[in-house]
């Protein structure tokens, strides 16, 4: 009886933890696709364009010296500016999603640790 008392509660235990590490992922991916545009925005890719004197002013600037006076199609920067002026793509928002599930589940896994 013992035996069987141990192994029920340590899969209740395990059971518990890996809700909590489910409920890290689902809150990590749903925050970082809530936030993604605004933190677009708070980095200077706007609608209007890139923002002077911002951190993608910055970024533009290094990626047109490396690339001869121009910002390549596809590139980061580009990239980052059409999602900040157009909004993140469905496609997007399924990468940010991901990034952030993985980022809160990782983050709940390494809370439930006890050493």
């Amino acid at each position: 009886m013992f035996v069987s008392q141990q192994l029920t509660n340590s899969l209740l235990v395990f059971l518990f933890f890996s809700l909590v590490t489910l409920i890290g992922a689902g809150v990590g991916a749903v925050a970082t696709v809530v936030a993604a545009p605004a933190i677009l925005g708070l980095a200077g890719f706007t609608a209007g364009g890139i923002a002077a004197g911002s951190y993608a002013a910055s970024m533009m600037s290094a990626a047109a010296v490396a690339n001869g006076g121009g910002i390549a199609a596809g590139s980061v920067v580009a990239a980052l500016q059409a999602a900040g002026a157009a909004g993140i793509s469905l496609a997007g928002q399924a990468v940010v999603g991901a990034v952030g599930a993985a980022v809160g589940a990782a983050a709940s896994m390494a809370s439930n640790c006890t050493l």
